[in-house]
């Protein structure tokens, strides 16, 4: 078979059914995951003709990745577990109240600050593991929490971990030994490292621009799905937070491209995120740009049963240690965290170490061989790298930081594995489904057929053309999607989009840098992210509604990095780029101005109620 038309519609078949299942059906991930890994195998082994033995290595390989997923859940979930325990989460609670009791407030400071911080420390789905429950113990309901970790799992992203997935991701997936991307390189007057990062100030670029209205996105969303009024009034409320949002932007979005620009593309969103938490909060303690009316859920007897989960904020909770444990001593089990990621990343020792320590197949593994059954294809976990082991490590010197009973020790332990269980399930199929899915090129099957993920593209490239740069953002978010990581979709699709660029003429730079931004954007609707947020917070189930929810800043996020990225490579004038990026601009405005016309409209029905009674 070589109809490409049939085969990308071959390929997009697992996903297909993933996304008809979560997001048109409502089905929890638990079983629409199975299915999905089910059509995989069928199209890899029967389309692609993959081999039987690399079909099975893959699905070792993703339960393997599954496995360091899930060491990550139980070590957030153990850290929040502790937590709530020794009365620590009451101390913190209270302080982010007295910086403001506004939800919009606390959103932005601990969702897109404080969130972007743990993302350039960690990366990998981080953040939403540690903001969602810290939120969550404020007393937002448990959605509302998983879905504002979401929503900021996107202009941080592609600089996370100390900038992994453009150095990794883009870095190995365009590969420094083709010569292509070599010529490209040095027709720049670059070497290699060079050429990378200054993929990467395009990609800081491209999301100081998209990235700009993420809060209010965020806080709109907020309040309209989880606040006391209905339809477009609600959102109102989030609109009206517009100039702390903005604020707190660009708070976070310009020191990040400085610190790209005049440090390394490491210190990107680690630096940015921490320069903008800085100044925000002395800000917000001075009253500067708060809202003046403040925010709240609606009463918790008024939440709708599919906000919450099996957990209610506290739970565990010892409410009379809580006045004994001060700010500082609260914190410390985070800044225990982010000092042990600081030092596993940044200390090379200690990170040669850390990483010398692995489990599973591929180089230097203290099991397994050089590879899964002679296939080439590798997995492995690296136990005292991974953020998982450091959440333990930093949980082992809370408990004598808080001088915690045995008994409270194993009430952690047994509330954490309770809740790690509700996202094995889904994870232990959705990674191997995403393996199958990537290991299907001629390496490990019978056909001449490239891999469904480069299939796909290419035949999106094909009805595209010169519009390209429109769509390279979508490519990304499709791959983030599919695998849940930001760097896999740039490993995945990174060459593939080069060479696109170079096949229509334009700048490799240009679209290389949207498909990172893409890829970022789609971990918004990742369905790992997504199922391992919601574990944290006892929310299992959801994931198709928040799915829908977060797909809305997401679809955002992608016109406008598309848009922007055609702008720079053909100009502004009356093309296909200008024209997108303006219907984009007004559509938003028209939308703001309907939704603030609408909590006018409430507002003044509200009055009139009122006047009768």
């Amino acid at each position: 078979m070589d109809n490409l038309a049939v085969l990308s519609l071959f390929a997009l078949l697992p996903i297909l059914v993933v996304g008809v299942l979560l997001v048109g059906l409502r089905w929890p991930a638990k079983y629409a995951m199975p299915l999905g890994y089910l059509v995989a195998v069928l199209v890899a082994a029967f389309v692609w003709r993959v081999e039987w033995l690399a079909v099975v290595a893959s699905t070792l390989e993703g339960l393997i990745i599954a496995a360091g997923l899930l060491y990550i859940i139980f070590g957030a979930l153990l850290l929040l577990a502790t937590l709530t325990r020794s009365g620590a989460i009451q101390t913190i609670r209270s302080g982010f109240t007295t910086i403001s009791t506004d939800r919009r407030v606390q959103a932005i400071i601990i969702g897109w600050l404080f969130g972007s911080f743990i993302e350039g420390a960690s990366g990998f789905g981080t953040p939403a593991a540690v903001v969602a429950p810290l939120m969550f113990a404020l007393g937002f309901p448990a959605m509302a929490a998983v879905m504002v970790g979401l929503v900021i799992q996107s202009t941080p992203v592609s600089f996370g971990a100390v900038g992994t997935p453009v150095l990794v991701g883009v870095g190995d997936g365009l590969g420094s030994g083709t010569s292509e991307v070599a010529a490209r390189a040095s027709a720049l007057n670059l070497d290699y490292a060079g050429y990378i990062s200054q993929i990467g100030l395009e990609v800081v670029l491209l999301h100081a621009v998209a990235g700009t209205l993420v809060p209010l996105f965020m806080c709109c969303l907020l309040c309209g799905f989880y606040g006391r009024k209905p339809g477009l009034a609600g959102f109102a409320d989030g609109l009206k937070v517009w100039p702390f949002a903005l604020f707190a932007a660009f708070a976070m979005t310009i020191p990040s491209v400085l610190w790209n620009y005049f440090l390394a593309v490491e210190f990107t969103s680690l630096l940015g995120g921490a320069t903008g938490l800085l100044i925000v909060v002395f800000a917000a303690r001075r009253g500067f740009l708060l809202p003046k009316e403040t925010w709240d859920f609606p009463p918790k007897e008024r939440w709708l049963d599919r906000w919450t989960g099996k957990l209610a904020p506290g739970d565990g909770e010892d409410a009379t240690k809580a006045s004994d444990i001060g700010q500082v001593r609260a914190w410390m089990p985070y800044v225990f965290v982010v000092g042990l990621i600081l030092l596993t990343r940044l200390i090379e020792p200690v990170q040669e170490w850390a990483q010398s320590i692995t489990v599973g197949f591929g180089e230097a593994m203290t099991i397994g061989g050089e590879s899964i059954f002679g296939t080439g294809i590798a997995a492995s976990v690296e136990p005292f790298y991974s953020p998982g082991g450091l959440f333990l490590i930093a949980v082992l010197m809370t408990f004598g930081l808080f001088a915690m009973r045995p008994r409270a020790m194993v009430e952690s332990f047994s509330l954490a594995g309770r809740q790690l269980a509700g996202a094995a399930v889904a994870l232990l199929f959705a990674v191997p489904m995403v393996r199958v899915f990537i290991n299907s090129g001629t390496e490990f099957s019978a056909s001449d057929l490239a891999s469904m993920p480069l299939t796909l593209a290419e035949g999106a490239a094909t009805v595209m053309g010169a519009q390209w740069p429109l769509l390279a953002p979508w490519i990304g978010a499709l791959g983030a999607f599919a695998a849940g990581s930001n760097t896999v979709s740039n490993l995945m699709f990174s060459l593939f989009q080069f060479s696109t660029a170079e096949q229509i003429g334009v700048s490799p730079e240009n679209i290389v840098a949207a498909q990172a931004v893409g890829g970022a954007a789609g971990n918004m609707i990742a369905v790992h992210n997504v199922v391992a947020a919601s574990a944290v917070v006892g929310l299992a189930g959801r994931e198709g509604d928040l799915i829908r929810q977060t797909i809305i800043p997401m679809t955002y996020y992608l016109l406008a990095a598309g848009s922007v990225a055609y702008m720079w490579i053909y100009g502004i004038g009356l093309n296909s780029g200008t024209v997108m990026f303006a219907l984009l601009v007004a559509a938003l405005v028209a939308l703001a101005l309907r939704i603030r016309a609408s909590g006018r409209a409430y507002a003044t029905q509200a009055k009139a109620g009122d006047a009768r009674t």
